[in-house]
Order: C-alpha cells, then sequence, then structure tokens
C-alpha cells in the first residue's frame, strides 16, 4: 500500500509540473501555436515539438546563466612617509622602551632576515614611546586608512555612495561595536538597504574570503556594485612579551589596506579592468597542526599576541598542494594535466624503489602573473620552490613586502598594483592571487585583464616605482 501511495503521489506532481508548464508556455509564448494538451497525446507535428523543445532550452539557459564579476578598480593605501619605520627607528624604540636585551636581539635577527624595509610604515600612536593601542587610536588607524582608500576610489569613478549596493569589509585582530562596515555607512552615507557583511579572525586571507562573499552576493543580486575593503589594525595587537613564536609578528606587520570595486553590471564592462575566472578555497582547520600554526593566545604571563609556529611553512604548502588539486583542472591545459596524472600514475604502479619524483604543472602556462601573499621572505621563498617559479615570477611580492611589509590581507593587491605601475600586466593576461591565513587557509584568485592598463595611471607606486626592484639587503646590527 505505502509503494502504491508513493507512486500516486509522484504522477500527482508530475501532472501539476505540466499543468504549470502548460500554463506558463500558453500564457507566455501564444505565438508559437502550441497546444500542450495536444502534446501530452501524441498528436503534435515535428515542427512544434522543435519549437517546444527549444522554447524550454532557452528559459533553462535563461534561468540558470551565471553573470560574469568585474573588477572596475580598486586602490591601495598609501602612508605618509612620516611613518616609516627604519631598521635603526626600529630597534632604538626597543631599546629606549627598556625592552629586554634578549627580546631585542631576536627580533633584529628576523628583521635581517624578513625581506621588510626601511620604507614600511606603522601608525603614529605606535612611534609614541610607550605605544598608546587604545581603541580610540585604533578606530583612528582604521579611519585614516578605509575612509582615505574608500573616498579615493569612489571620488576616481564618480561613484556616489548611495549606489553601492554591497559593502564587505573585513579586519581579523580588530571588531569593535558598532563594526567597521557601519562606520564606512556612516561616515560616506550609505543607503538604509545596503547590504553589509563584517569579518573578523579570518586572517591574512580574509581579503580573498571577502571578494568570494562579494561574488556570491553579486551572483544573487543582479545589476548592483560591491565595495569590498581589506586591511589589518596595527596598532592594538603589538606583542609586550618574551614568547619567541609572537614576536616575529612584531617585525613583519605593517599598516596598509585596499577599496575594491566590483560589478555584474553589463554596461560596467568596457571600463573594468579584470573579469573574475575562478575562485577556489582550501581550509585545513580539521587538522590540530594546521589549526595552530598561526594561534592568538596569551604567554606564560598571560600578555596577547599571535604565535607563528616552526610548522607554519609545511603547513602553507600541504594547504596550497590541496587547493591547486582543484584549481589545476580549471586553469592548466590538457598537456599539463595529463603529465601530472600521468606521474601519480606511475608512481603507484612502480616498485618504492624506482619511483620518481611527481611531476609539477608548469602554472606558468596558465598565469602571465603571480601575487603571492607577501607574509614574508621565507613564505615566497618556499611557494616559489614548491610551483618551480624563477625569481621574476615572485617579484611584485619580495617587492610590496619590502616597501609596505606584511599588510596581511590586503597584500596580493599591493603586488597586482607594482605589476600596473611597471606596465607589464596586457590584456588577455591572467593572474593568479595565492593568500594564506589562519585556520588554516589557502585561496586562489584567478582574474583575467580584460582592457589596457595604462601604467602612468596614479597609484600607490607611481612615486617610485622608477626605482623597483631593488636588491634586498641584509641589516647587521
Amino acid at each position: 500500500m505505502e509503494i502504491v501511495k508513493m507512486l500516486k503521489s509522484k504522477v500527482s506532481i508530475v501532472h501539476f509540473k505540466l499543468m504549470t508548464m502548460e500554463a506558463f508556455l500558453s500564457k507566455y509564448f501564444s505565438f508559437f501555436n502550441i497546444n500542450i494538451s495536444i502534446m501530452s497525446q501524441g498528436s503534435i507535428s515535428m515542427p512544434q515539438s522543435l519549437a517546444a523543445i527549444a522554447v524550454i532550452l532557452i528559459l533553462l539557459c535563461f534561468c540558470f546563466r551565471t553573470s560574469n564579476i568585474y573588477l572596475l578598480d580598486y586602490v591601495c593605501y598609501l602612508p605618509p612617509d612620516n611613518l616609516r619605520v627604519p631598521y635603526s627607528h626600529f630597534i632604538e624604540h626597543f631599546e629606549i622602551s627598556n625592552v629586554d636585551q634578549g627580546v631585542i636581539d631576536f627580533q633584529s635577527k628576523v628583521l635581517e632576515r624578513s625581506g621588510v624595509g626601511g620604507e614600511a610604515c606603522m601608525p603614529e600612536t605606535v612611534h609614541e614611546i610607550p605605544p598608546n593601542a587604545s581603541m580610540k587610536n585604533t578606530q583612528a588607524e582604521i579611519e585614516l586608512v578605509l575612509f582615505t582608500i574608500v573616498k579615493d576610489l569612489l571620488s576616481k569613478h564618480n561613484v556616489h555612495p548611495k549606489n553601492i549596493d554591497i559593502l564587505v569589509s573585513n579586519c581579523s585582530l580588530f571588531c569593535p561595536t558598532p563594526s567597521i562596515t557601519s562606520m564606512i555607512i556612516n561616515k560616506f552615507g550609505f543607503r538604509s538597504n545596503i547590504k553589509s557583511v563584517n569579518l573578523s579572525g579570518m586572517g591574512c586571507s580574509a581579503g580573498l574570503l571577502s571578494i568570494n562573499l562579494a561574488k556570491d552576493l553579486l551572483r544573487v543580486h543582479k545589476n548592483s556594485l560591491a565595495l569590498v575593503l581589506s586591511m589589518e589594525a596595527i596598532n592594538p595587537n603589538g606583542y609586550k612579551g618574551s614568547d619567541k613564536s609572537k614576536l616575529i609578528a612584531n617585525v613583519l606587520f605593517r599598516m596598509g589596506g585596499a577599496a575594491i570595486l566590483l560589478s555584474n553590471r553589463k554596461q560596467d564592462k568596457p571600463m573594468a579592468k579584470y573579469k573574475l575566472q575562478h575562485l577556489v578555497r582550501t581550509h585545513l582547520g580539521s587538522n590540530d597542526k594546521a589549526y595552530q600554526c598561526v594561534y592568538q593566545e596569551p604567554d606564560e604571563d598571560e600578555t596577547v599576541g599571535v604565535s607563528l609556529s616552526r610548522s607554519l611553512l609545511h603547513v602553507a604548502a600541504s594547504a596550497l598542494r590541496t587547493n591547486i588539486i582543484k584549481l589545476g583542472p580549471l586553469v592548466l591545459p590538457y598537456s599539463e594535466q595529463l603529465r601530472y596524472g600521468w606521474s601519480v600514475i606511475g608512481n603507484k604502479l612502480w616498485a618504492r624503489g624506482n619511483r620518481k619524483q611527481i611531476h609539477v604543472p608548469n602554472f606558468k602556462k596558465a598565469f602571465e602573473h603571480f601575487c603571492i601573499h607577501a607574509g614574508g621572505k621565507s613564505v615566497i621563498d618556499a611557494i616559489e620552490e614548491s610551483l618551480k617559479l624563477q625569481k621574476e615570477d615572485g617579484e611584485a611580492s619580495r617587492m610590496a613586502l619590502y616597501r609596505f611589509g606584511n599588510t596581511s590581507s590586503s597584500s596580493v593587491w599591493y603586488e597586482l598594483c607594482y605589476l600596473e605601475a611597471k606596465g607589464r600586466v596586457k590584456k588577455g593576461d591572467r593572474v593568479w592571487q595565492i593568500a594564506f591565513g589562519s585556520g588554516f587557509k589557502c585561496n586562489s584568485a584567478v582574474w583575467k585583464c580584460i582592457s589596457d592598463i595604462d601604467p602612468s595611471v596614479r597609484n600607490a607606486w607611481s612615486d617610485r616605482i622608477h626605482l623597483y626592484p631593488v636588491e634586498i639587503p641584509v641589516f647587521d646590527c
């Protein structure tokens, strides 16, 4: 009896769907003169059948088509020169603050190898002795960075704040109330029905996570503009203890931020710089080692800091491998995919003693430019080695690290900005942005340049792009 009931239920559902389609087609496509009742009786002519099938296929294509996501433009924050932290000032600051000499010596050694130059900047309050890490000063840092770049971006393209439909911001370690997105809405007067989201605790990969969230929202809300804001607050996150794993962050991170304007509107395509082709996310948080390799916690004296474990590079390499397993088939030519697949199969078939190294796909056949997260010199070196890239492929990442430091989630935008200022990005080029973050996460974004990029247009690198690239010096204490 239950089977009979199920069959009757399914027949009723099919009958209902047929009636719905008949009503829809008869209402909106009566000019085809299709009689659905005749169709169900099997007496419809062949031309009418073909016409009905064509209409249904067109409807399906229209309903399930995906809109393109265009990157209209972006702006990176350029700190004033008076906020620079030369090596000598960095060390002198700790000495005057009566920091333990062992801590000073350790941070000096890390600074030598970090790849961060003397032009990278800190907020004004961090220059004070002692630094004033109050909430008021942190909000002032947020306002200085984000208000500046939002104003520059909107005025550059004459976009009225009330035309922004979606607002996404990310700042990992500072989450005030009201939120950062509320600060932006209040300052610029965005309209009341804007769709706003504030992300926190997502680490250095949050920039591409924000792009992914904006992309998903744009796929749902048609004919919309999205503004994405990425930065990290430096002011409240300086570590004052002696745990070496937490002291590294003091050396690497500097102030910065980026504002990105996205659109799904067809009329914006002629003025857009890039089109988003792929965005692949990887999260290894289920693995304890990966989860704890970048971790905010108090030390033995209850002083809070972000620890970077020795396993960070190994975890990052593992996350990247997992990420490119999904990304590779989307971007690599079939020849590279076959070579990789054959090497994997060969290793499984041959005896253990005769195994050969797994073929590393040549990603230069898929991309013209690489923007590797400027997490540190060792991070860039490790990714270059893993992907078998040349030194010039990591130039943008090294130069961004040297001039601006690790700007966290906005670093990949400073790197793309460098490539544009150098005049290297041409129409048709593909750019691979690779970001890593706590959790542990690895995210990839693939952009295709769809316009002619003018290197003379002013950006964060324009004032001294002629001085780069530079040889990264080694600082001796």
